[in-house]
């Protein structure tokens, strides 16, 4: 395969094609012939993006034609249609209205239960594609179970629209995955546990569609109100993830002290759950309060003290434990550090590293693509990070 062809051989063949001696070409990079001969031989790396838009600008290609790379843009109608899908399952009102269709097939409880197992596991594996395939179906079953017995049904359908809700926060549908934040809140009003859970993704996005205060209210409310009974350990993860939801829209509405006051609060449950542990798909542990509290310094602006707590965090035992979409998310949130650190070599790093642990994560994540941009616009990035926005059809645009 081309992709497999040493860099410093493509430059040499480039060069050949544009009948250009070493000498020539040299001189229209401000090289030494020493340091072109050494570039082609593979005795020298590139290893800047700086130098390699220079050499493909005197070659006159494609940055990602020297890298031996095709642009592959990620292929998003498939992405598109999926969430049309999802829209039209949440848009449906056919129990409310009692028609046929929503009458029959209605699944069992043990298939229901079964399906919102694998949509959440399908999710912190980061299996978006699947995860959009089964959603509407699942969906559909989980309100037409609700529907035919409110009691037995209700779990499964606050369940499917938490993971709803949480997709398509990922995926930038902030107002759709409203609707199923909202669906969620309605559903579970009445029981204090499932409300809770059902704010955690309430607080995603208000945050996602820029109401930090709202968020930072409704999450901080839901923790008080759960933490007031006696909490038993699955009870302390709710109360804490709600607490870290409330540092996080702290942070984004620049309120430093209200930030650090939750997430201690959140740390000392934290300490009391400890590590390993997903009680309602929370991932809740010491672990990932130290990693909110990445993201929180990040939000503020102090990159310094992100990435000292970021290399801390990943030194421990709970690191490997969490989920990988958890993990390739903080990543990527680690990687706008190094950029406000002025570190792009360390912001591809972590992005690489992200892209190996969790690959949906930058290839159906808007928000996580536009770090990537970031990263590939600045000069000093490493060529690594030019070959894999090839791949995923990011451009510095």
């Amino acid at each position: 395969m081309e992709s497999e062809v040493p860099i410093g051989r493509r430059v040499a063949y480039w060069r050949a094609r544009r009948r250009m001696s070493q000498q020539v070409f040299a001189d229209r990079l401000g090289k030494s012939k020493s340091w072109v001969d050494k570039i082609e031989r593979g005795v020298r790396t590139l290893d800047k993006v700086s130098t390699l838009r220079d050499i493909a600008a005197a070659l006159r290609i494609d940055q990602a034609l020297l890298l031996g790379e095709e642009s592959r843009p990620a292929d998003v109608t498939t992405r598109v249609e999926g969430v049309e899908l999802i829209r039209a399952a949440l848009s449906a009102y056919d129990i409310a209205l009692d028609q046929p269709a929503a009458r029959r097939d209605v699944p069992d409880a043990a298939w229901l239960t079964r399906s919102v197992a694998h949509a959440w596991t399908s999710y912190q594996h980061a299996r978006y594609p699947a995860l959009i395939d089964l959603l509407p179906e699942l969906l559909a079953g989980a309100q037409r179970g609700h529907a035919r017995d409110p009691g037995a049904g209700r779990v499964s359908l606050v369940e499917a629209y938490r993971v709803t809700a949480s997709l398509l926060v990922k995926l930038g549908e902030t107002e759709l995955a409203w609707l199923a934040a909202d669906r969620a809140m309605t559903v579970a009003t009445g029981d204090p546990v499932l409300v809770a859970a059902a704010t955690v993704q309430l607080g995603q996005v208000l945050r996602a569609t820029g109401r930090a205060q709202a968020a930072g209210r409704a999450t901080l409310a839901a923790a008080y109100r759960i933490g007031q009974s006696d909490l038993d350990v699955a009870r302390w993860s709710l109360c804490g993830t709600l607490l870290v939801q409330a540092a996080l829209a702290a942070a984004r509405h620049g309120d430093e002290r209200a930030a650090a006051a939750r997430a201690d609060e959140a740390a000392d449950l934290a300490a009391e759950v400890g590590d390993g542990n997903d009680h309602h798909h929370t991932s809740f542990g010491p672990t990932a309060v130290a990693l909110a509290r990445v993201a929180v310094a990040i939000e503020l602006g102090t990159p310094d003290e992100a990435i000292a707590r970021h290399e801390q965090a990943i030194g421990r035992d709970g690191w490997r434990w969490l989920p990988p979409e958890h993990r390739a998310a903080h990543l990527i949130d680690t990687s706008r550090a190094y950029l406000q650190h002025a570190d792009p070599v360390n912001a591809a790093r972590v992005l690489l590293e992200a892209d190996r642990t969790a690959p949906a994560e930058l290839r159906h994540r808007p928000a996580a693509r536009s770090v990537l941009a970031d990263t590939l616009r600045h000069p000093d990035a490493p060529a690594t990070i030019v070959a894999l926005a090839a791949m995923l059809g990011v451009s510095r645009a």
